[in-house]
């Protein structure tokens, strides 16, 4: 119980930062703090379970969530920056 409670405390904390991380790199698909935050923490949640669900990350422990975490935080954000801008211009 208490393993899978870290993993998950982990997890969306890394999407988070993951996000914040992405919204300052492409500062055209930027959601402001709360919603990059908002998407990094749903990417990384849906990334680490997707990754972690796959086989991939087996035998590399905490340091394979952090990254599928991250990463997923990054992607999702993006998307949805993406997704925002295409229906502003629209």
């Amino acid at each position: 119980m208490e393993n899978s409670l870290v993993h998950w405390i982990v997890t969306l904390v890394c999407g988070g930062v993951g996000g914040n991380i992405a919204g300052a790199l492409l500062k055209q698909f930027n959601l402001g703090l709360v919603g990059n935050t908002i998407a990094g923490v749903l990417g990384g949640g849906l990334g680490g379970q997707l990754l972690g669900s796959t086989g991939l990350l087996q035998g590399l422990g905490l340091v394979g969530d952090i990254g599928a975490s991250t990463v997923g935080g990054g992607i999702l954000m993006a998307v949805v920056g993406l997704i925002k801008n295409a229906m502003s211009k629209a």
